[in-house]
Parts: structure tokens; C-alpha cells; sequence
């Protein structure tokens, strides 16, 4: 019979060695050599990534230079509450492992009780008393890796906490620096339209003078005036953005309502020759792409506990103490009680429990694959749009801005051909100024999505870490 037993313990401990193996990540759930589009990436972001020199290793204090957006975003890491919150989530995650690792000790509890009883008889009352001081003492004999994939899943859980604050980090100074731009730009374009508000508005009373000696007519005035107060709603509109965008950002930065202090969009530098790194990168430096990995790891353990739940499960337990009875200390000591015990139990029919257990964390452990891999594939196509965007909002930029300089020269010429020639009408100058508004504000807001791509890339390639 003993002989029977060992065997059996033998074949469950051979059968049961996967549930000590460590999480491993797993191979080829994405073709990384695919995850970037070829025509994107510069050959030279393999050399790039094995000497850490990606744009998204970079501080972001050397990203960011403007001392303006530097103190913003200092101010944001102390007191944005997401990120505040995502720092007490790591702390329960912490409190979490040290109590799986306190789970390898026994656990001890101490039972003091004491009675009294009295009785009347014949009018007589007597009574007796008694006591015990004991404790017991209770120890898991962790088999079978119960405890330690309950430890492992707990080290797991920490770290997809602390990928987590990461990513909130990432996520929030690159919203900060997004939104102080948008101020930027706003600003810029407020300067622009008012410039333009004021000239125009300039223009119109000169009109009004060349009304009254016949060199315009009524027409062009009151169409003038009409594009004048388009003018002047648009930049009403703009002040309107402008202050929610402000105070966007106050919320953000965890503060109440204060005005910020800023530059100008044409003092923004950003680095403009970077590599991206190649896309296994994404799997170190990215904090999401690693919170969804040790997701997976944590499910991966959870797997191994419900495995665990269907071998033998070993308890050694004890208790001691001493017991006597009150005011009878010579004529009946105390006496000294001590038992052990030492139980071995191994689940035969649970009502399908242990089985529905684990198909639910096979379950779970897919989903977490799934949701690892799908991870991955909306990195790749971050990383891909925002170069691409970079691409063709440098290539915008580039155009508008040739644009303007020639609607500045046509501008220049309208004006001098109205003064010169009687063949030009003012309308002509007012459509060729408009003209030249729109490339203004076109110019400007190519800037800022320059420099927003710029941030949204750094980001997406795991720029901000700690």
C-alpha cells in the first residue's frame, strides 16, 4: 500500500513539473521584421536601437528645451492626479507581494479562554472555574506551486502597475507638451488675425475716402465690411480656443485656473534627424506594450494556481497549551497539552469546480495573448502613421510656406498696381490679402502639427520614462 502511494505521489510530481516553470515570452506573435512599414525606417535603426541611441531613449528634458514647457511639465509630474492615482496602484501592487511572500510562513493564533460556572442547591451555591492558555500554530507545505505562482503572478501584477505609471507618465508629458504648443499656435494665429483685422479694418476707411471721389463704389465697401466682420468672428473663435485650451491645461497640471507663461512658436526646437529603432524596441521601451506582457505573464500564473488546485495539498499543524482550574492551583495544577498533526489532502470530486477553474484561466491566459499581440500591432501602426505624418506635414509646410512668399509678393504687387493703374480694382487687393491670411494661418498651423507629430512619435516609441 505504501509502495502504491509513493508511486502515485512520483507520477502526480512529473505530471505536475510545468507548474514551476517561469512566464516566457512568447515567439513570433507578431513578425516584428513587418511591424514597421520597410520604406519608413532608415537601415541604420538596427545599429541605432543596440546602442540605445532611439529618439525614444531620449530625457525628455532634452526633448523639450523650452524652460516655459520644462517647469509645466515638472509641475504636471507632481500633481497630475492619473498619475497620482497610477502611483497608489503600484503600492497596493507592492502590498500585494509581500503578503504572497508572507504566505510561505506558518501562521500562528493564540486562544486564551476561561469559564465559570455556579450552581444553587438546598439554598447552598457553588461554584467552579476553569482555564486554557493555548495557541495553535498552522503551516502550507507549498508542493505542488501553489503559493509560488501565487507569489510570481503577484511579482507580475507589480510590474504591469508599474508599466502602467509609465505610460500615464509618457502619456501625460506628451499631452502636456501637445497642449502647450496648441497654445502656441493659437497664440500666433490671435497675433496674425488681429494684424490682419486691424489692416483690414485700416483699408476700409481708406475705401470709405475713395468712396467719396468716386474711386470705388458702394459695393466694394459694403463687401469689404462684410469680410471685415468674418475677420473679426474668427478671431473671437480663436480667444475662445485659446482660453479653453489654457485652461485645459491648468486641469491637467492638477491646479486651478492661472495664466500661462509661455514663448512663441518660432522659438519651438525639436530634433529633427532621429531613429525609431527597430520594432523589437517597442517590447522594452514601450510602457503598454509591457503592461499587456506581464498581463499575460500574471494570467500565465494564474493558469499554473488553477493546475496546482488539483494535486495533494500538505498542512502540518499543532497546537499547545495549559489548562487548570481557578483557585485550585494545589490541590488540581495545570496541565501542559500539545497535539500535532500533519494532513495530506488530494481532491477526488468537486463538482467539476477545479476543472471549470482552470478552462476559466486557460480562458483568461488566450485573451491576455490576444490582447499582448493586438497590443503590438497598434504600436506598429502608431509608430508608422506618426512618421509617415512627419513626412507630410514637413512636405505641407515646405508648400504653404512657398505659397506665402509668393502671395506676399502678389500682395506687394496688387497694391502698387491699384495705386499706378485705374485697370485694378481695391477688391482685387482685398481678395489677394485674404489670400494671403489663409497662408498664414496655414503656415502656423503646419508648426504646430509638426511639433505635435514629433511629441506623438517620441511618445509612441516610449519617450518620458523615469
Amino acid at each position: 500500500m505504501r509502495k502504491t502511494i509513493l508511486i502515485s505521489m512520483a507520477v502526480l510530481m512529473a505530471s505536475g513539473c510545468s507548474i514551476y516553470r517561469k512566464y516566457e515570452r512568447p515567439e513570433n506573435i507578431v513578425p516584428m521584421d513587418s511591424l514597421y512599414r520597410a520604406e519608413l525606417v532608415s537601415p541604420d535603426d538596427a545599429a541605432a536601437a543596440a546602442d540605445s541611441s532611439s529618439f525614444g531613449y531620449m530625457p525628455w528634458e532634452e526633448m523639450f528645451t523650452d524652460p516655459h514647457l520644462q517647469e509645466l511639465i515638472r509641475t504636471g509630474l507632481e500633481n497630475n492626479t492619473d498619475l497620482l492615482s497610477a502611483a497608489l496602484r503600484v503600492q497596493q501592487a507592492q502590498a500585494r507581494l509581500k503578503a504572497s511572500k508572507w504566505a510561505y510562513s506558518p501562521s500562528l493564533n493564540l486562544g486564551p479562554q476561561a469559564g465559570y460556572n455556579y450552581s444553587l442547591s438546598d439554598g447552598a451555591g457553588t461554584g467552579s472555574g476553569s482555564y486554557n492558555l493555548g495557541g495553535s500554530v498552522s503551516w502550507d507545505i507549498d508542493l505542488f506551486g501553489s503559493l509560488l505562482n501565487a507569489k510570481r503572478g503577484a511579482q507580475a501584477a507589480l510590474l504591469q502597475q508599474e508599466a502602467y505609471q509609465q505610460a500615464v507618465r509618457s502619456q501625460l508629458i506628451a499631452t502636456i507638451a501637445n497642449t502647450y504648443y496648441s497654445l502656441l499656435m493659437l497664440d500666433e494665429q490671435v497675433r496674425v488675425s488681429e494684424e490682419n483685422v486691424a489692416l483690414w479694418a485700416e483699408q476700409i476707411r481708406s475705401m470709405e475716402s475713395m468712396l467719396k471721389v468716386g474711386r470705388v463704389n458702394e459695393n466694394a465697401v459694403t463687401q469689404s465690411r462684410a469680410q471685415l466682420y468674418g475677420l473679426e468672428a474668427s478671431l473671437a473663435d480663436m480667444k475662445r480656443q485659446r482660453q479653453e485650451a489654457e485652461n485645459a491645461l491648468c486641469s491637467i497640471l492638477g491646479s486651478v485656473y492661472t495664466s500661462i507663461e509661455r514663448s512663441t512658436i518660432d522659438e519651438q526646437a525639436l530634433p529633427q534627424d532621429f531613429s525609431v529603432g527597430v520594432p523589437l524596441e517597442l517590447l522594452s521601451n514601450r510602457p503598454d506594450v509591457y503592461q499587456a506582457e506581464m498581463a499575460l505573464a500574471s494570467a500565465y500564473y494564474s493558469t499554473n494556481q488553477a493546475r496546482s488546485a488539483f494535486y495533494p495539498k500538505l498542512t502540518l499543524s499543532g497546537s499547545a497549551g495549559w489548562t487548570g482550574a481557578f483557585g485550585q492551583a494545589v490541590a488540581n495544577p495545570g496541565g501542559l497539552i500539545i497535539n500535532a498533526l500533519a494532513q495530506l489532502a488530494q481532491p477526488i470530486f468537486n463538482k467539476g469546480q477545479l476543472t471549470s477553474n482552470l478552462r476559466v484561466a486557460k480562458a483568461e491566459e488566450e485573451i491576455a495573448r490576444l490582447t499582448y499581440k493586438q497590443t503590438l500591432l497598434d504600436a506598429g501602426e502608431e509608430v508608422n502613421n506618426n512618421l509617415y505624418a512627419l513626412e507630410i506635414y514637413d512636405e505641407m509646410l515646405r508648400k504653404h510656406q512657398a505659397q506665402l512668399d509668393d502671395l506676399e509678393r502678389t500682395v506687394e504687387t496688387a497694391e502698387s498696381l491699384y495705386r499706378r493703374s485705374s485697370k485694378m480694382t481695391y477688391l482685387e487687393v482685398l481678395t489677394a490679402r485674404q489670400s494671403l491670411l489663409t497662408a498664414q494661418l496655414n503656415v502656423v498651423s503646419d508648426k504646430y502639427l509638426l511639433l505635435q507629430t514629433t511629441v506623438n512619435l517620441y511618445r509612441s516609441l516610449g519617450g518620458g520614462r523615469q
